[in-house]
């Protein structure tokens, strides 16, 4: 089969692209694929970290994508959907996370669907956690443009149907990140990152936004004892002036460890390594690419109940689920889970892991547009 890929690659950085190039890989052994990806993914006003480009710090596989379409630029959207037609391609497949990328891939989308060309997107959001006025008939519009979808938790596959009723999709989780190297000495790693050796250690990771909930575990952990500390790691989409204030107001605010900064690739390992639960007090959620890092170090996970993270975490039995979403239901889950028996969450990940394979994803991708499509 021939596949066109159209979505953030190398060198832009970030989850997304990293998950693109793993999955780039994955088809390539045993399909022709061409990857394209942006000339300019965002302008730079809309971006709020500190760039979008790799580092010498990122572990980013280097996929020869070539760059055709300038999201702020009408312009280029047919001559790019022209450009993927000469190459005959019998699918084309699409990554959506945010309304601002309808029109853009939603011109490219109805082009080749016109064309005959099948068009695939992967949808991570529907409905994105910030909300504008315009996110719903931007995306529904997109929807139309495409001939199926890969969605990859039940919360995400609901919001389509809501807003696209005929929409053809299929369910395929999320798989691990697996280029992040192996999981290191724990006592070592808590050395490296400068922690105490003999603190329980909690874990916070990932970009910091307003709806992944970092205030409520700030509270939660200024709520247990001296026993715990709280790493926070992750580049913050916004001023982080008031978690800094909340940190100086907590009880025993020397035990909460902040990296308020981009997390190169080669860091990850000792992040995870040091910390004995990763926690996702997310006020809304979909599905979380933090926890198939954590599961690829096997660390168990933490989390409140939105979204798709119960269908990933409490059926595999991967860890605990927060009843509530507020500081005090996060600091009691806290503590059940070091009361708890640790290694039966990591063997549950070692089970879970088996079907969370980057193969695993692309056979069912193929088997999907081959058969359903």
């Amino acid at each position: 089969m021939k596949i066109a890929m159209l979505s953030t690659f190398y060198p832009f950085r970030g989850g997304i692209a990293q998950f693109n190039a793993n999955l780039y890989e994955t088809l390539k052994l045993e399909h022709t694929v061409i990857p394209y990806t942006f000339t300019r993914q965002y302008p730079d006003f809309l971006f709020p970290g500190e760039t979008q480009y790799i580092s010498g710090k990122d572990k980013a596989i280097p996929v020869p994508s070539i760059p055709i379409l300038d999201t702020a630029n009408p312009f280029t959207y047919a001559k790019a959907a022209g450009q993927i037609k000469k190459a005959l391609p019998d699918v084309l497949i699409l990554r959506y996370w945010m309304s601002y990328f309808a029109p853009s891939l939603g011109v490219v989308a109805k082009k080749l669907k016109k064309s005959g060309c099948k068009v695939v997107s992967i949808v991570d959001n529907v409905i994105p956690h910030e909300q504008h006025f315009f996110d719903k008939p931007m995306t529904s519009w997109f929807l139309k443009q495409n001939s199926g979808f890969i969605v990859m938790s039940q919360s995400v596959q609901n919001d389509l149907l809501a807003l696209h009723p005929q929409a053809s999709s299929v369910l395929i989780p999320h798989p691990l990140y697996n280029h992040f190297g192996v999981k290191e000495d724990p006592a070592q790693a808590k050395k490296t990152l400068g922690l105490d050796p003999d603190k329980k250690t909690i874990l916070f990771f990932g970009l910091i936004r307003d709806y992944k909930g970092l205030d409520l575990l700030i509270e939660a952990v200024s709520k247990l004892d001296e026993s715990y500390q709280l790493v926070i790691a992750g580049e913050s989409y916004g001023s982080f002036n008031a978690y800094d204030e909340q940190i100086k107001k907590a009880n025993h605010p020397e035990r909460i460890k902040v990296f308020n900064r981009y997390i190169g690739d080669d860091e990850v390992a000792a992040f995870f390594s040091a910390s004995d639960v990763c926690v996702l007090p997310y006020r809304s959620a979909t599905q979380s690419g933090i926890a198939a890092i954590a599961y690829h170090f096997e660390v168990p996970l933490i989390a409140t109940d939105t979204g798709g993270l119960k269908e990933s975490i409490e059926e595999p039995g991967t860890g605990l689920m927060v009843p509530e979403i507020n500081a005090v239901s996060i600091a009691e889950t806290i503590e059940k889970f070091y009361r708890e028996d640790r290694n039966k969450f990591i063997d549950n990940i070692r089970k879970a892991k088996e079907m969370l394979s980057w193969d695993h994803f692309a056979g069912a991708l193929i088997e999907y547009v081959n058969h359903s499509l």
